[in-house]
This record gives structure tokens, C-alpha cells and sequence, in this order.
């Protein structure tokens, strides 16, 4: 199928294109002068691949175009009209790859596409060939989708490719997970498999887990450049190079090798070794149908055993001098002798350089001589070898249709056995048995020998996500931080016996393998030709390995088995490279900005030439033009009319090259940028290895420089490496970008997008230069030099751009100060890029930001460079051992008062002062001598902490400047006006470049009086000897900051005008007890104030309020688990560090709770007292004892009222009455838990007796009892103290609305992390409400939705005040206090917590009414409908309490305790009730309802089950009113009494809806018939502890509501409890 038609070629351009120009021509060399070929195309080339005969175009918009020798189709395509692939059109391709004798294109997708010759499943297994067709399809002739399946996971996974390489009969694929996948035939593959060809891709497991860069295929072996390892990851072999890593081989002895390859089950070729090769192998090509093309016999010939072949046999292309039996099964039997064996080996070892010849194009050559019975002086490995000069030959001779050969490569078990026994025996004796240079990088018996296929320690396998596809053109990934990776490795896998797999032998490889001598080469590229190897180094250099017939090494060391460098003029520096057939192509920077092209490897010259050397040829086989090569690579002079070259390929005997013209100077801005920064890498790269590692590994660098000299030269060094590592990977990237620079953003220049590193490591680089000049590094390391450098002072003098000294000597100053130069070239090519852009673009904004940048970074460093020189110039003119212990690193002088320009006020007449400004400090001398360099004494201030100001003059004319320090403050004394100005802008500036700013402090006192500083106090007082860093304000500490004392005490936290004041941390080490107190919280004035938590090394716990260090007011004590004597809480009201008012203390270990007043740390006054067993005390209490009348009840409900003396202990009149309620009356004597003494009477009396009125009055609780009001006065008073009042109500509203606002913004600020929700209450608590209107209905839920808010975080006054009131009920009632005669007591604190509460809450809304009274509607209300959703509204008037407004806010919280109390007061009544539900529960629906009395009209007929109606029957169960049921038993999952009151309500309501449709017209209730029905409800709802449910509500309902109709449905509800008591079935 011709296409050609379609191809838009533009013969006669009327327009030259200037991006995207491709050009290709023959590999000649440069001294035939070749004509490259212009291809004009519509559209910019991007990429060009090319095969043996053919190639492919890939141009923008992603079309896909084809010229060349196409046998797949009968075509013959010139390159001067390439044909579209049409079938790839409405595809996106982004790559193009050209194997040997076929083709690939990959998708954005990352789809692969391939078509061409698929002998070999090189094409692997596309969609259009049947399983049955594999055999016989040996072409693919339009683009077929190959896909790649990771069938490893589950499910099954398409994999996304970013990059291709072909060979001539395998093709490697790159995924966006950076593994390697492969197909085709043959060991290259490095997959695990004796079966051939491989139709479907399959991973290469050997590199899993490795980040796989850049793959590479020669004609019958692969490359791979990997990213290294961590160093901890493997072993270091190499000491010199282990920073860089190291292989991952396993460490495998030489003799165990040799045995392992001798037994292995696979040859290193990777085919099993049997006697048997596969069919498709060992048989010939069918013969073509097409195009005159004849197909090539095999080189190899599969033997039978004990067959010969003679008179010559050929291995691997070459002729050995005589016949050679073939192994049988018998694997030790030696069929060759010693010294054959030796001799092959010789042979194949070493290069005839006199013997050099063969056909024009071939890419392994052999000689001939006369004898045919001679080896080649060649080894070559490619098996194509003989198949392919059949070929050319008859190429030559046909006139018409086309000849291309088709690629084989059977397997020649021979080569394989005969290089193992040959490497084997040569070891045995010592001796080298390949090209490896033995003494080369260590001796034979360090070198280690690499096994075939032998497994690495591999990384596990890493799981990355899928990056978008892209141009892959041998650019690698970045290492993380958006830098191209240098720590590189090569791997090579395939045949090896031109030695192109670099391993030192001319083995094969079954899998990859490290290339050891290129570890830590930094190589960024590969790239192979037929069958030769080169890599590309990030210093611009090449090495080159494998086959060297036609020179296209680039250089004639020896061995070609292992990288060589390849021999560069001076002043080349390489930067993309290419391999074809027989050649090598370089792309390299010149004298000029523009690239150069340098080329090595076969070379046609003219007859003329030929001639001379005739009579050293020994045949010539063309009768036009005979063959040579070069020994180096060479320059192509046309190279300088491409224009631009951004990159070079190489495929068969072709070369092409992609070059852009210069559009606005914009190209050749890239170039400069690009070749500039090579230049620069070489130069550092050059300056480093002639004079810093020699200077730094030099013995004597010590002793010479000196101990701080010694440490800043390794600090310069170290730096050094690290400008030099960015440079290397700047200079890599824009190689990269050049390689892709049609596709590339220009704003993706690491220039711009990495502007901060490149000034971090600039800074760095420069400072630790200035340190080491400062210190007088260089004068010594000058000297140093010229002893350890010797005869390369002329080497190390030419990298030095500055003039040199008259002896010559290197400037060592000049010459490491001159990287900073390149900041200036950053700039002056970013401007010349944005001259390229519109102003208003984003690419002009970009380029002209970075060049401000870059420009102002290099004015910033050249002041640094004076700076430091005037530093070493100020310190050579005063010498001595006074002025030497201020020199430091880096301190930098910035003025000096030796003219006596600057003095102290109010000096003596006859004293010195010196005043030296330096860039971190301000020294003043005394004594001082500054001629001489002498001073009695000094003081230095930092800059850090030191403020000035400018003092106005006034009459006395003198010009002074106030200093103000932490500790001192002073007035300097200038001479004239100038002087002051002079030190006052000095100051200023210094100042603001310490503290952070720009240096813009020209103007006087424009330096901050706030900063953040460090400080060591030496004065006396509370600071002394502690060191503070934090928050400044004029010379005081301000704000936050850290305080550390030597004796280890540390205060964290805030200051204000010197002290502590505000929230802070504080740790006081005690060292008694090894363990330190811990105090966070609030100070004040330096002292302990306001709320905190103190944690005692003791154990104990304290949190509460303090005032000036002591604990007073509101706290609570944990005595912990430490204290020996006893354990127990206690929470109460402090006084001056001791418990003194209201407080409960539960002593853990003696099982009671105390709950009354205290005194001086002292139970003082009324209490109760319960115990774990249930024993019940009220009464009075002096000097920690049970003092006077008392009322003491036991667990059985026997009570002891009487006079008491001590703890439990009775002595006087008293009345004991048992729980049957016979008393005893008399004097009492003892302890109650020993047993009593009693002299009395015991009397039995009727309860109608009026003494027996006066007992029951005499033990009826709660008369000794702290009145509830009077409890927890001190938890109120804090939260007033918190709202700004200094008692209750006295204070000003706006002032506490103030501080309810700056409590919460500090909270928020300042406090720990708080939760997405926390923040948004606190945010919408930060406005203050309008507090000063009258309260309406209209605002009155305004009011509670605040109040809610507020009490749902502790930050808020009121919100605190809500979680202490709960936590001390909680303390008072959990535990030993749940004892039931406490419910009273418990009920009364709840209600005076509301009236508290309630005070507070009317202080802040003053507009709400006295409790119990009716807020007035709004006008704006009164005609329109209004939704309440409490009770309280009577007749039209909404009436305020403070149970309706605050109980939902406090009792939520205080029920589970509160309801405990309930349930152990009812528990037997609860047990009578419980009884009497189960008992009646069991009797069906009718029955029980008949039992009730329930009259038949109000007896449900129906009941309805997921909406079908069921009739009831008389077995029926809960069947009747299950809605009313249900509602009822929501009471339990309810917490205030108006909540419980609407479910009571609720279920009233669903009974009604229940009963309407049984009865006719209007309704209404009578209690006759509600009572039963509603008893009913009850019984069946089975609610447990209804009878604590129904005392709550009676104790904490409001009163508003007890006469309504809510009271009344409560009422029934509590008449149905007591009836159901009562009940009995009779």
C-alpha cells in the first residue's frame, strides 16, 4: 500500500521553517564532507528514530511519518518525501522507535503501536494475529496496538508506557511505574525463560523494585540506566566511590562462579542447554515472496552429536583453524584440548590493527588472509553476521526492487561452552581468559566476577503512582525534589563477546547486571549501537565499551570489555550522544555558543587516498572507495550550517540530527544558558579535583592551617561539593530541556521554579568563603598549595580567570570567589528570554522576576565578598591577643572608633574608650590603646538585643545616641554631626539585618522595638545567669518566650514589661526527689496568678486558682499515689495556700467523704460525713474532730442523735432509735464501730405521743447541714474574677463583654489544636451580642442559642463555669457520696447553682426579667404566629425562670449522678412497682384492660402490623395503643423535667389520636375514663425506675407549670405509679 500520496511534502517551501529542522545523512566521517540531507516536512520534527534501514519521524501534532527500505510493504521511501502513517491518525503518539527491521510508536496514553518484521515476536502478540497465525506472521504491515497487562495484580492492570527501545529482534518498554518490560527472542530480554520468542510483554523481575531512567537496545544486547540505591542499602566495594553506591551483585566466589555457570540448568545467552534449539531457530528464513529479497541462512548449524563440521567451523561469525567436535550430554568431558582452547582464547583477546578490513557497511568485520584456516582478529558476537554480508552482496548486484535482509540469531551452544571452559581454565592457571585488562582499577584476585543471571539484592518492589505520559528522550526522573537524579548506575544484559555489556569478559548475560566501573560516574545517558556501548557523564565526558573495528569507540585503549573514555579535544564538552551501526555521534559544545557535532567510526575516503595506503591493504572490495576510521572523534564542519542542534540519532549506517534556528535570540538564550553551565560544572568539577581533594586529603592540612582554620576549609569544601552537586543537575536539566525544547514551558526552568535553592546554596557558598578568608585561611593554605600541588600550579593556574601575582602563584581568593560571577550570567540570559515574551505574559513576568532575583542576589554577594575583605584588611591592622579573641568567622567589621570619633558620656579625662560596630556586635573597650591594639578590658553587646535612638539635641550641643540594653543603658558621644549620623545609620542597619530585615535602616530609629532575640543575663536579680529567648520590647522582655536557668528551672510562656505575666509553663526541678514540679497556667507580675495546674514532684495534683504564688480560691487537691499516709481528692475553697470555707475531701484510703467547711487545712464548722458502708453523719466539727451534736444514721436506718467528742466517738445526752422505731434514751459513751455504753431508758411509744413528734424532728436530716447556698461560693466568685468583676455584680458589663472577647480570641490564637467544630463555636462566640437591649420574644432564642454556644466550650466564662459546677457535683456525689440520704442535699445544691447561674446570666443580659416573671412580646410578633418550643407560655406571656433557661444547659451533664441518687431513694417502692409490672404484663390485652376497668367502647377492634389491619383477639398481646407506648418509653432517653413533661404530653396525644376513631363526634376526657386507659399505657410500657423519673420531675419542674395542663398530665402519671404499687389480681 503506497501512501506516499498523502505525505505533505513541500519540495518548493516558500517559507524556511525555523523549529523542528531535521537533517540526515551516511556515516562517512568528516573527511569525504557527506551532504546531509534537509527533510522538509509542514510540521516541526520532535523525534527521529532510525533502524538499520529505515526510520521513523514523529512531528508536532503527534503524525507519525516513515521513510526508508519498508519490505513490511514492498516499499522504498526516500527520505526526502516520508510517508504517513495513516492508520495512527486521530492518535496523539508522543515517541517513536526504530529496532533493527521494525517499528514503534507510543500514544499520550501510553498505548504502544508497532509494526515491521516479527520473526523473532519482536512486534509481539498484537490483536491482529490469531494464536494459530504466530507462526507463520513474519511481518506486521500497519501499526498494530500491543498491550502491555500486569497480570501479577488482581485484577489484571494495564500498564501505562512512557518509553521504547528496539533491537533488531527484542523491544524493551518503559513504564510510567519505571519497570521494564520486554519481548521478542533472545538473552537481551533479560527475562527467566527458555522459551522463544516471547509474544506478550512481560516484566523484567530482575529491575523490579529498581527506578528504571533509561533503556537502550543494541542489536542483540540492552542497556538500562538505574537510579542507585541508599548506601544502607547494599554494599560499598569500592571505598573511593561509596558515597555514590555500589552494585547490588551477592558476594560470590571466583572457583564457586565457575562451578555454578558449569552446572547452571540455562547458558548465559539464556537458552536452556539441550540438544535441541527451537525450530524457528535453527531453521532457515522462508524465502521472501516479495521484492526480489533472498533470505540468509544461518551462521550457526544445530549438530547432532560426535557430527563434525569441516574443513572450518564458525563460532559467532569467526573462523577457527580447525574442525571442533561438538559436546555430548557428558558435560565433563573436555572435547578441546588445553592448548586449542588457549590458543582460541589468545585469539579472541587481542586486536590486529594490521589486519583491519572488510565489506563497506558491515558492522563486524572479519580479515582475511590468505590461509582461511586463520581466527578473525575480531571477535565478533553478532550471529547476523555472515547473513548479513550475504545480504549487502546481493543488494550490490540487484538493479531493481529492494534487498534487506531479515535478522537472525540462532544460538550457538558452542560459543557459549567453549568461552566458559576457556574462562575456566584460564583462571585455573592464573591467567586472563578475555579482553579484561587484569591489573586494571585492582588486581585479579580483588576484581569480581560477575555470574550470568546471578539475582541482585534488589529493593522491594515500590508502588508509584502513574505519572502522565511524556517524552521520555533519555531524561531521567528527578530524585524527589525536582532535580534530575546523578546517582545513577548501568545495567547491561545480552550478548557480550565484542564485550559491548562492559563487565570486563566477553560472557553473556541472561539478566541485568551492574556495569561496576560506571558506578559513581554520574551517567545520565545511554545509548548502543549494534554492538557497541557509550554513557554519557554529567562531566560532559564518554565512555565507550565493545566492539572498535571501525573506530567507533572514539579511542584505542585496552580492553574494549570494560568503559573507556573517549579521547575529546580540549575544550569539548559532550551533552548528547547516539550510536549507530558502526559509528558513534557526539552532540558538543564549542569555542561558541553554538553545538558542534563530533563523529568516530567508519569512514569512507576518496580514491585518491586510497591509493597511498594500497599497499597496506591486504583486499578491497569495492573498486571505488575503500575503508578507515579515526581513533577520536572528529568534527563535522557542516555542523555550523544546521543552525541549533538539540539532539542526535544514529540507526544503521545513518545519522540524523534535530536543530532550530534562532527565533528573536531565543534559542540561542537556551544554548548560552546551557553551555555556559557545562562550562561552569567542568570548571568546578576541574577546581575540585586539582585542588581542594588534594589540599583536604593532605596529612599536613592540620598542623599548617590550624585547628578553626582546619574545620572552616572542610566546611568551604563541603560546600563547594554542594554547588557543585546543583550545578551538575542544573547543567543536566537544560541538556534535558534542549533535548525536548519545542514541548518545553520556558517558566519551567529550574532557574525559576527553584529559586531558593539556588540562593540557599549561593549564600552558603559565599559565607563559608568569607569565613575562611576572615580567619586568615588562605595565607596558609597558599602556602600549603604550593607545597602538595607541585608541578599542577600550571594546570590549577589556567582555572583561575584573574590576573596572577608576579611569581605566578595561583590566586586562590579570586579563584574560589569566581563561581559568583555565573549569578550574573543567570540574570543577563533570563532578561534576554523575557525580551523574547510580551510584557504582559506570564512567561515575561516569570523571567523578569528571576532576573531581579538573580541579579539582586549578586549585588548581595559581592557585598559580602568587600565585607569580608575589609573584615581581614581591619584585623591585619590590628594585630595581637587582645583583639584575637573577638575575631570569629563570622563577624564581619563595620565601623571603629579608633579616631576617637565616638565616646562615652560622662567619661573621665584621662580614660580610652574604643567603640568597634561589627555585624553581630557592638564591642566597647576600656583602656584601650587602638594604635597598639591593646585594651584592659571589654564588654560585648549583641546586636540582637541593643536598641538606639537619637537623643535631641538641646543646649548643652552634644551629639548623642541612647543605647539601650536587657541589663544597661548608656549614651555614646559623638564628635561632630557627620559622625552621629555616621553611627546612627550603622547601627540601624546592622540591626536590621540581624533581626531579619533588609538593611533598610539608612533612616535613624526605624529599627523595630519588637523582635525576637536571644539573651544570657549576667546581672543580678530573679534572671541572673538565665538564658532567654523569645519576644523583645525596648530592651525588655515582651511577648513569648522561653527562660532558662542553670539550676534547670524553665518558665515557657508569656512576658509582659519584664516579667512573667500571662498563660506560661513552668518546671522547677527537685532534687530530693529526682523529679521536677510542673506548673501550667496563668501569672501576673511575675508571680503565679489566676487559674493553672501545679503537678507536684510529690504526686500531688493541684488545679485551681491562684493569687501572688499561693493557691487561693476555688481548687482542687489529688494527693496522688505517692503519699504513703494517705489518698484521697479534695475540692474546695482555698484562703492564702490552705483549705479554708466550703469543701468536700473524699479520703480514699479510710473509705469517707467529708463534705462541709474547713479551716487553716482543718475540718471547722457543719459537714456530713458518709462512709463506703452506707454509714450517714451530720453534724459539727472543731479542730479536725466530730465536736458537739451531731445526727449519726446507719445503713439499716438506725439512727444516734447525740453530743460527740471525736471522730465516730459519742460522749453526752443522746436518743437512739432503732429502725422499727423503738427508741433509747440516755447518756452515751463510745465509739460507734466498738460498741456503746448506754445508761438510759428504752421505750416503745405511740406515734400520737408528742415526744415521740419531738424524735422524729430531732432525726429528721439536713439541720446540720451547709446550707446550699453557701457550697461552691468560691467556683462563682472565679467566674466573676474571669468576667472582669471583684464580686458578684460588681463590675462593669462592657469590661466583662471585653473580656469574654479577648478570652476567646487568645483561645483560638494561642491555645492547643482545636477541632473543626471548636473553632467555629469559638469563632461565632467572638462577637459580642447585643446585651444592652430589652429582652422580647423576639430576641429571647437569641439569648439561649448564645448561652448554648457558650457552654459548650471551657474557653468562655460561662462555659467553664458549667464544667466545674459538674465537676464538683460529680466529685460530691460519685462514689462514696452516692448514698441515698444525700438526694436532698444534692436537689438543693442544683437549684442554688441556678440561681447563681441565673445572676450571672441577668449581669450580662441585663434586659432579662426576675425569675419567675413574663417577658413582653415584641410588636413586630404580636400579629404574626409564633413557635415556642417550651411549656412556659401561658396565655399569650412568655415567662422566664431560671430552671426554664438554664436546667437544659446544667442538668444534661449533672444526670447520671443526680438520677442515681433518685433511684436508691425510690429503690423500694421501685422494687413494689416492678413486681406488680411483671406480675400483671402476663395477662393478655382484653383482660388486663377488663382488669382495669377500662370500659369496652375505649377496646381496640384493629391493630395494624407494616400497614395491614389485624383484628385482636382475646389472646392478644401488645397489640392496643402501641404508639402511646412507645412514646412513654421515651421518658427514659430524656434529661430535664420539661423534656419529660412534652413526652408525658406526647403520649396523652397519641392515646387520643387512637381513641377518636372508635367514638363519634367531639371528645372529651374524663378522668374516670382516663385514668384506667392511662394506667393501662403504664403498665404495658414497662419503664423502668419510673419512680425516680417521676420524683425528678416533682423536685425540679417548673413552678409555672404545676397548675396547668401539663401539671395535670403529670399528676395522672404519678396517680397511675402509686395505683400500680397497690394493685393486687383479686
Amino acid at each position: 500500500m503506497d501512501n506516499r500520496e498523502e505525505s505533505p511534502v513541500e519540495e518548493q517551501a516558500q517559507t524556511q521553517q525555523e523549529r523542528g529542522l531535521l537533517y540526515i545523512w551516511q556515516s562517512a566521517g568528516p573527511t569525504l564532507q557527506p551532504c546531509p540531507e534537509r527533510v522538509f516536512l509542514s510540521r516541526p520534527v520532535l523525534q527521529t528514530a532510525l533502524g538499520e534501514h529505515h526510520g521513523l519521524l514523529l512531528t508536532q501534532g503527534g503524525l507519525v511519518y516513515s521513510f526508508g527500505e519498508l519490505f513490511w510493504r514492498d516499499l522504498s521511501v526516500p527520505v526526502s518525501a516520508p510517508v504517513l502513517e495513516v492508520s495512527l491518525l486521530g492518535k496523539t503518539m508522543v515517541r517513536v522507535a526504530a529496532g533493527g527491521f521494525h517499528c514503534g510508536a507510543l500514544s499520550d496514553q501510553g498505548n504502544i503501536y508497532m509494526w515491521g518484521e516479527n520473526t523473532a515476536g519482536q512486534c509481539g502478540l498484537t490483536k491482529s494475529c490469531a494464536a494459530s497465525e504466530i507462526t507463520s506472521n513474519i511481518t506486521v504491515s500497519e501499526p498494530c496496538h500491543v498491550p502491555v497487562v500486569d497480570s501479577d495484580v488482581i485484577p489484571p492492570a494495564v500498564v501505562k508506557v512512557v518509553d521504547l527501545a528496539f533491537g533488531r529482534e527484542h523491544s524493551l518498554a518503559l513504564s510510567s511505574q519505571n519497570e521494564l518490560w520486554a519481548w521478542g527472542s533472545g538473552c537481551q530480554l533479560g527475562l527467566v525463560t527458555s522459551t522463544f520468542p516471547v509474544w506478550k510483554p512481560q516484566k523484567v523481575e530482575h529491575l523490579a523494585g529498581r527506578h528504571v531512567l533509561q533503556v537502550a537496545c543494541g542489536a542483540y544486547h540492552s542497556l538500562a540506566l538505574v537510579r542507585s540505591l541508599p548506601p544502607k542499602s547494599y554494599n560499598t566495594l569500592n571505598p573511593e566511590k561509596g558515597e555514590q553506591g555500589q552494585s547490588t551483585q551477592s558476594f560470590v566466589t571466583e572457583r564457586d562462579e565457575l562451578l555454578a555457570a558449569d552446572t547452571s540448568h540455562y547458558c548465559p545467552l539464556g537458552v536452556e542447554l539441550s540438544g535441541e534449539t527451537p525450530p524457528r531457530r535453527s531453521s532457515p528464513r522462508p524465502k521472501p515472496q516479495h521484492g526480489g529479497r533472498t533470505a540468509s541462512s544461518s551462521p550457526c548449524i544445530q549438530l547432532k552429536p560426535h557430527e563434525h563440521i569441516d574443513p572450518v567451523t564458525e563460532v559467532d561469525g569467526s573462523h577457527l583453524s580447525r574442525s571442533l567436535p561438538v559436546w555430548s550430554g557428558n558435560k565433563d568431558s573436555s572435547l578441546l584440548e588445553g592448548m586449542e582452547l588457549q590458543k582460541c582464547v589468545q585469539k579472541n583477546s587481542s586486536y590486529s590493527w594490521d589486519h583491519i578490513t572488510g565489506p563497506g557497511d558491515t558492522d563486524s568485520l572479519s580479515s582475511y588472509t590468505s590461509d582461511d584456516s586463520c581466527v578473525s582478529s575480531t571477535p565478533s558476537t553478532d550471529l547476523l553476521t555472515s547473513s548479513f554480508k550475504e545480504d549487502i552482496q546481493i543488494k550490490s548486484q540487484t538493479s531493481s526492487g529492494v534487498a534487506i535482509p531479515y535478522s537472525s540469531s540462532p544460538v550457538c551452544l558452542e560459543e557459549v561452552r567453549l568461552f566458559l571452559a576457556g574462562e575456566k581454565k584460564g583462571l585455573q592457571g592464573q591467567k586472563s581468559s578475555s579482553l579484561t585488562n587484569i591489573n586494571q582499577k585492582g588486581s585479579a584476585a580483588s576484581r569480581r566476577r560477575s555470574l550470568p543471571g546471578t539475582p541482585t539484592r534488589g529493593s522491594p518492589r515500590r508502588h508509584r503512582p502513574s505519572s502522565v505520559c511524556r517524552s521520555r528522550a533519555a531524561a531521567p526522573e528527578d530524585a524527589g525534589d525536582g532535580l534530575p537524579s546523578l546517582e545513577t548506575e548501568v545495567w547491561s544484559w545480552g550478548r557480550g563477546s565484542e564485550g559491548q555489556l562492559g563487565h570486563g569478559d566477553q560472557l553473556a548475560r541472561l539478566q541485568p547486571l551492574c556495569v561496576k566501573s560506571l558506578i559513581g560516574e554520574e551517567v545520565i545517558k545511554v545509548a548502543a549501537g549494534s554492538h557497541h556501548s557509550l554513557a554519557l557523564t554529567a562531566h560532559c565526558q564518554v565512555y565507550s565499551w565493545g566492539s572498535n573495528m571501525c573506530g567507533q569507540l572514539g579511542h584505542v585503549n585496552s580492553p574494549v570489555t570494560v568503559p573507556q573514555l573517549t579521547k575529546l579535544s580540549d575544550g569539548l564538552r559532550v551533552w548528547d550522544i547516539s550510536a549507530g551501526q558502526s559509528h558513534s555521534l557526539l552532540l558538543a559544545d564549542g569555542d561558541c555558543v553554538q553545538p558542534v557535532l563530533l563523529y568516530c567510526g567508519q569512514q569512507l575516503v576518496s580514491v585518491q587516498q586510497e591509493a597511498s595506503h594500497k599497499g597496506q591493504r591486504s583486499c578491497q572490495r569495492s573498486p571505488n572507495k575503500a575503508e578507515s576510521y579515526t581513533v577520536r572523534p572528529t568534527l563535522l564542519p557542516f555542523c555550523m550550517e544546521m543552525g541549533y542542534i538539540s539532539s542526535v540519532c544514529c540507526g544503521g549506517p545513518s545519522c540524523a540530527a534535530l536543530a532550530d534556528q534562532n527565533v528573536m535570540g531565543f534559542i540561542s538564550a537556551i544554548h548560552e544558558l546551557a553551555s555556559r553551565e557545562r562550562q561552569f560544572f567542568c570548571w568546578l568539577s576541574n577546581t575540585r579535583k586539582l585542588l581542594l581533594t588534594p589540599l583536604r586529603n593532605r596529612e599536613s592540612v592540620i598542623p599548617t592551617l590550624s585547628e578553626p582554620c582546619t574545620h572552616l576549609f572542610f566546611s568551604l569544601c563541603e560546600s563547594f561539593i554542594r554547588l557543585s552537586v546543583l550545578i551538575a543537575r542544573h547543567s543536566t536539566s537544560l541538556s534535558y530541556f534542549l533535548h525536548d525544547v519545542q514541548k518545553q514551558d520556558v517558566t519551567s526552568l529550574l532557574l525559576l521554579t527553584h529559586t531558593e535553592h539556588f540562593v540557599e546554596i549561593y549564600k552558603e557558598y559565599c559565607s563559608s568563603v568569607g569565613d575562611f578568608q576572615v580567619m586568615g585561611g588562605f595565607h596558609s593554605l597558599h602556602k600549603l598549595s604550593r607545597e602538595c600541588l607541585g608541578s599542577q600550579q600550571t594546570t590549577l593556574a589556567q582555572l583561575c580567570v584573574s590576573d596572577q601575582s608576579v611569581s605566578g602563584d595561583v590566586d586562590l581568593v579570586s579563584l574560589l570567589y569566581w563561581p559568583l560571577q555565573q549569578l550574573h550570567h543567570y540574570s543577563r540570559v533570563l532578561l534576554k528570554l523575557a525580551a523574547c515574551y510580551d510584557v504582559l505574559t506570564a512567561e515575561y513576568q516569570s523571567l523578569q522576576q528571576g532576573c531581579n532575583q538573580y541579579e539582586s542576589l549578586s549585588l548581595s554577594l559581592i557585598r559580602r565578598k568587600k565585607e569580608a575583605e575589609a573584615t581581614l584588611l581591619f584585623w591585619k591592622t590590628h594585630p595581637g591577643k587582645t583583639t584575637e579573641v573577638l575575631r570569629l568567622p563570622k563577624r564581619r567589621v563595620v565601623c571603629e572608633s579608633s579616631n576617637r570619633s565616638l565616646t562615652l558620656q560622662n567619661a573621665g579625662r584621662f580614660s580610652n574608650h574604643w567603640f568597634m560596630l561589627f555585624n553581630d556586635a557592638l564591642v566597647h573597650t576600656q583602656g584601650a590603646i587602638p594604635s597598639q591594639s591593646l585594651f584592659s578590658t571589654h564588654h560585648v553587646y549583641p546586636l540582637t538585643c541593643l536598641w538606639v535612638k537619637p537623643v535631641t539635641e538641646d543646649s548643652s550641643g552634644l551629639y548623642a545616641i541612647k543605647v539601650t540594653c536587657p541589663e544597661e543603658s548608656f549614651t555614646l558621644v559623638a564628635s561632630t554631626p557627620q559622625e552621629k549620623n555616621k553611627w546612627l545609620r550603622s547601627l540601624n542597619q546592622a540591626m536590621d539585618q540581624v533581626v531579619g530585615g533588609g538593611g533598610q535602616g539608612s533612616s535613624p530609629g526605624l529599627t523595630a522595638m519588637s523582635r525576637t532575640a536571644s539573651y544570657l543575663f549576667t546581672g543580678e536579680g530573679r534572671f541572673k545567669d538565665a538564658q532567654y529567648t523569645g519576644a523583645w520590647l525596648a530592651g525588655r522582655v515582651h511577648g513569648r518566650g522561653t527562660m532558662k536557668w542553670p539550676d534547670g528551672r524553665v518558665y515557657s510562656g508569656n512576658f509582659k514589661n519584664g516579667q512573667e505575666d500571662g498563660f506560661g509553663h513552668y518546671i522547677i526541678p527537685n532534687k530530693v526527689l529526682n523529679k521536677p514540679d510542673i506548673y501550667q497556667g496563668h501569672w501576673k507580675d511575675g508571680k503565679i496568678h489566676g487559674f493553672g495546674k501545679y503537678k507536684y514532684a510529690s504526686g500531688e495534683v493541684y488545679e485551681g486558682c491562684f493569687c501572688d504564688g499561693q493557691r487561693h480560691g476555688y481548687g482542687m487537691l489529688n494527693s496522688g499515689k505517692m503519699n504513703k499516709k494517705s489518698s484521697g481528692v479534695f475540692i474546695g475553697q482555698w484562703v492564702h495556700d490552705k483549705k479554708t470555707g466550703y469543701g468536700v475531701y473524699d479520703d480514699i484510703t479510710r473509705g469517707e467523704k467529708y463534705m462541709g467547711l474547713w479551716l487553716d487545712e482543718q475540718r471547722h464548722g457543719s459537714a456530713v460525713v458518709v462512709t463506703q458502708y452506707g454509714v450517714y453523719f451530720e453534724g459539727t466539727f472543731r479542730e479536725n474532730k466530730m465536736s458537739g451534736p451531731g445526727l449519726l444514721v446507719s445503713d439499716d436506718d438506725t439512727a444516734l442523735h447525740g453530743e460527740f467528742s471525736d471522730d465516730w466517738t459519742v460522749n453526752g445526752k443522746g436518743v437512739l432509735t432503732l429502725a422499727n422505731g423503738d427508741n433509747l434514751e440516755g447518756l452515751f459513751s463510745g465509739e460507734w464501730t466498738t460498741g456503746l455504753k448506754v445508761v438510759g431508758t428504752y421505750t416503745k411509744p405511740a406515734n400520737e405521743e408528742p415526744e415521740t413528734r419531738e424524735r422524729s424532728r430531732m432525726l429528721r436530716l439536713g439541720q446540720y447541714v451547709v446550707p446550699a447556698e453557701q457550697r461552691w461560693v468560691c467556683v462563682f466568685d472565679e467566674c466573676w474574677r474571669r468576667l472582669g468583676c471583684d464580686a458578684a455584680g460588681r463590675g462593669e458589663r462592657s469590661t466583662a463583654w471585653e473580656n469574654i472577647a479577648v478570652t476567646i480570641t487568645t483561645a483560638r490564637r494561642q491555645g492547643p489544636k482545636l477541632s473543626r467544630s471548636q473553632s467555629k463555636v469559638l469563632e461565632s462566640l467572638e462577637f459580642i451580642p447585643q446585651y444592652g437591649e430589652q429582652v422580647t420574644t423576639a430576641n429571647y432564642d437569641n439569648i439561649r442559642r448564645y448561652l448554648l454556644k457558650a457552654c459548650e466550650t471551657p474557653h468562655h466564662p460561662l462555659g467553664w463555669l458549667v464544667e466545674t459546677l459538674v465537676t464538683v457535683f460529680r466529685m460530691t456525689y460519685i462514689g462514696v457520696g452516692s448514698n441515698r440520704r444525700l438526694l436532698r442535699q444534692a436537689v438543693h445544691e442544683v437549684q442554688a447553682f441556678l440561681t447563681h447561674f441565673y445572676v450571672i446570666v441577668r449581669f450580662l443580659f441585663p434586659g432579662l426579667p426576675a425569675d419567675g416573671c413574663a417577658i413582653p412580646e415584641s410588636p413586630a410578633s404580636q400579629s404574626e404566629s409564633r413557635h415556642t418550643s417550651s411549656f412556659e407560655e401561658q396565655c399569650g406571656v412568655l415567662v422566664v425562670s431560671c430552671s426554664s433557661l438554664l436546667l437544659p444547659l446544667l442538668l444534661p451533664q449533672l444526670y447520671p449522678p443526680l438520677f442515681t441518687l433518685y433511684c436508691l431513694q425510690e429503690e423500694q417502692e421501685e422494687a413494689r412497682y416492678w413486681e406488680c409490672i411483671l406480675r400483671l404484663n402476663k395477662q393478655p390485652d382484653q383482660s388486663l384492660l377488663s382488669f382495669l376497668g377500662v370500659q369496652e367502647k375505649f377496646w381496640p377492634v384493629w391493630m395494624s402490623i407494616l400497614g395491614e389491619k389485624k383484628q385482636i383477639v382475646s389472646s392478644s398481646k401488645d397489640a392496643c395503643f402501641v404508639s402511646a407506648l412507645e412514646t412513654l418509653q421515651q421518658i427514659s432517653t430524656t434529661f430535664t423535667p420539661s423534656d419529660k413533661l412534652l413526652v408525658i404530653q406526647k403520649t396523652f396525644e397519641e392515646l387520643t389520636q387512637e381513641i377518636k376513631p372508635m367514638l363519634k363526634g367531639n371528645f372529651l376526657w374524663c378522668m374516670d375514663d382516663l385514668l384506667p386507659l392511662f394506667l393501662y399505657v403504664v403498665l404495658r410500657a414497662r419503664v423502668k425506675n419510673l419512680g425516680a423519673e417521676v420524683s425528678l420531675i416533682d423536685d425540679l419542674m417548673d413552678s409555672n407549670v404545676q397548675h396547668g395542663e401539663l401539671g395535670l398530665m403529670f399528676t395522672t402519671l404519678k396517680a397511675c405509679y402509686i395505683q400500680i404499687q397497690q394493685e393486687s389480681t383479686t
